[in-house]
């Protein structure tokens, strides 16, 4: 499971009665419906996308062109899906081998039955204008179901869902794409590419989704690729956007580029490693900010209202730029007018926020390694406050190790799965994994099981 669990509560199962629901998402093309509440192990429902007798197959990473071992053995869901609660639909794309033809397609699920709504799936198709790598020669560029990775989680809002690409193991030539879809109908209604008349544009955010604000302006980073807009092009790779859905496009509402965008691409340190976060609005300005980071180990903090463009000179053109030790491969969490950032080789750090400015205030003390980990927080409230994280070091050699932290003091742990010996080992560990917390329980995936933790009774 590359996908974070999704929960819902109170679902009518057909014959089975209401549940909590916790929907799991595997590489192998399957989703799966549990009792989040632990009443059974057994699926409340599952459903699969393959059909090896007739030719229907997960994509094995020995399809491509050259060696690819990032996601093994093989790739079917890797997005995390997202859940319509008011239409009881899941939607998800998987990706799939059938009789040597390569497909990604996008499904609407009933979130009690997992049967097909709306006529889906749909198979993802798109072009649109530009000289770009993947240009069919008839000045558009196209999208490719095999080199193109589905890895950032989908995001639903003013009635569509958009999904968006980059690519596997940056394999040239790719160009990535953010795709929208009607939520209702499934008709696809935008089509961008933001290295178009170039090479790259990768949006992928270590799995983390794009971000949107109230007046339906998507967020997102893009990573390493053609940078031309200060000379009257297109092609925005280690940009981090704002995008309003137009005509079947998006405008470019704002962007910000960092100066030494070139070097990023250069060395593969491309901005867009981890996902954006809009923070909540402060009450002194800048008011609206935006989180952005990259491999390098920089986490930038963006006025959303003026995120400053391209100075080639410095990035002294937006509010602060936060180094760490190592990359940020993870998308930072957000409670209480505190910010937590965990990045490679380093401590999984809080911040406090006052007047754009980020100034820490607690760590652990852990160092991590690659891929660091996203925290996730739960609370009561404004109190209470614990922060998540997967420690996933080891990716599919061991057990992921999930820590709680008290949020007021990162240096009080609070609890790790290693404490009671064997009871507590979680599924083998999964890079970029986020954990869910809700209703008293912690939901984490793995290379081989779903593992649940919570109070134990006396």
């Amino acid at each position: 499971m590359y996908a974070q669990p999704l929960y819902l509560a109170g679902v009518a199962i057909p014959g089975k009665g209401t549940h909590n629901v916790i929907y799991a998402a595997t590489e192998h093309d399957t989703v799966y419906a549990f009792d989040a509440d632990g009443g059974s192990s057994t699926p409340l429902w599952q459903r699969n996308f393959l059909n090896p007798g007739a030719g229907v197959t997960t994509v094995s990473d020995d399809d491509f062109p050259e060696l690819y071992e990032d996601i093994a053995p093989e790739i079917g869901i890797t997005g995390t899906p997202v859940i319509d609660p008011s239409s009881g639909t899941l939607y998800v794309v998987a990706k799939t081998k059938e009789n040597g033809v390569f497909f990604q397609r996008l499904h609407a699920l009933d979130i009690a039955s997992g049967a097909e709504k709306f006529g889906g799936p749909v198979t993802i198709q798109a072009s649109a204008p530009g000289a770009g790598v993947r240009n069919d020669g008839n000045g558009n560029v196209v999208f490719d179901p095999l080199i193109n990775l589905q890895r950032a989680g989908l995001l639903l809002v003013g009635g569509t869902v958009y999904v968006a690409f980059g690519s596997h193991g940056d394999f040239d030539p790719f160009n990535g794409w953010i795709l929208g879809y009607d939520a209702h109908t499934l008709k696809q209604v935008l089509a961008y590419a933001p290295d178009a008349d170039g090479s790259g544009g990768s949006v992928w955010q270590s799995g983390g989704g794009p971000a949107a604000d109230a007046a339906g302006n998507i967020y997102l980073a893009v990573a390493n690729g053609d940078f031309d807009v200060p000379g009257g092009g297109r092609d925005y790779g280690d940009s981090a956007l704002k995008l309003q859905p137009a005509g079947g496009t998006f405008n470019i509402l704002d962007y910000f580029t960092p100066f030494d965008q070139q070097t990023l691409a250069d060395l593969d340190h491309d901005l867009g490693s981890g996902g954006v976060v809009l923070l909540p609005d402060e009450p002194g300005s800048p008011n609206h900010l935006l989180l952005a980071s990259n491999k390098e180990g920089k986490l930038y903090v963006i006025n959303r209202d003026n995120m400053g463009h391209f100075n080639p000179a410095n990035d002294s053109q937006i509010p602060q730029t936060l180094p760490f030790a190592g990359g940020i491969f993870s998308t930072p969490a957000v409670w209480q007018n505190r910010v937590y950032v965990s990045a490679v080789s380093d401590s999984l750090k809080c911040y406090t926020v006052n007047a754009g400015q980020l100034t820490l205030s607690s760590d652990t003390g852990q160092v991590l390694g690659y891929p660091g980990s996203t925290p996730v927080v739960s609370a009561n409230g404004t109190s209470n406050g614990i922060v998540w994280t997967l420690q996933v070091d080891h990716q599919l050699s061991d057990a992921a190790v999930l820590h709680a932290y008290d949020a007021t003091d990162l240096s009080h742990e609070l609890y790790n799965s290693l404490q009671a010996g064997d009871r507590d080992t979680a599924g083998s560990s999964v890079k970029f994994t986020v954990p869910v917390v809700v209703n008293g329980k912690v939901y984490v995936g793995g290379g081989d099981q779903l593992t649940v933790y919570g109070l134990l009774g006396k």
